[in-house]
């Protein structure tokens, strides 16, 4: 095969990865029903003057299936991490005990499992939109690869559908999965 197509369809299998990636980031935000220091990743906490992660303000852990504990490594942050969960609008209500935060993680309704499903159905559909996306790029590429044969450019082609297909069937196995954990009581 030629060195372009080559690198072509390379590139696109590092598109589809990083699109498999990015679901399985996106699925572990979504809470599925026990606690995880994971439901507090997006938490941005205002540090002196800029925006920091949370993790890198205060150790979280989770003692049991049901509870959050932050813990900032400086005192006088508790207030500052307390508003910034409060304002990142996960559903959480965190009880401040003067030395950490203590969250409570209420066990879902079936009506919240429902939304949550949806939520992931969503973010399975936007990474299967980024595989064709990378689908379609990697297709003109080849298109417009001049010294290649018209088989050599349907080959290739064929090969990019082939890869298509194999990360669509891993996102819709990770999407039933992540199903299968949401609606799990």
């Amino acid at each position: 095969m030629n060195e372009d197509i080559t690198f072509i369809v390379d590139t696109t299998k590092e598109a589809m990865e990083k699109a498999i990636k990015h679901l399985e980031k996106q699925f572990v935000n979504i809470r599925a029903g026990k606690a995880s220091p994971a439901m507090l990743g997006s938490v941005m906490v205002d540090y002196y003057g800029s925006q920091t992660p949370l993790s890198q303000v205060a150790n979280v852990n989770t003692p049991d299936g049901r509870t959050i504990t932050v813990q900032p490594w400086e005192k006088n942050m508790l207030q500052a991490i307390e508003k910034a969960i409060m304002i990142a609008n996960l559903g959480f209500n965190p009880m401040n005990n003067g030395d950490i935060l203590i969250i409570s993680v209420p066990p879902l309704t079936e009506e919240r499992r429902r939304e949550l499903a949806k939520q992931a159905k969503v973010e399975a559909e936007d990474a299967k939109v980024g595989i064709r996306n990378a689908r379609k790029e990697a297709n003109n590429d080849i298109k417009k690869t001049e010294d290649a044969s018209e088989d050599i450019q349907k080959n290739a082609e064929a090969d990019v559908q082939a890869l298509t297909d194999k990360y669509v069937k891993k996102i819709e196995e990770t999407l039933a999965s992540k199903e299968t954990e949401i609606m799990t009581v």
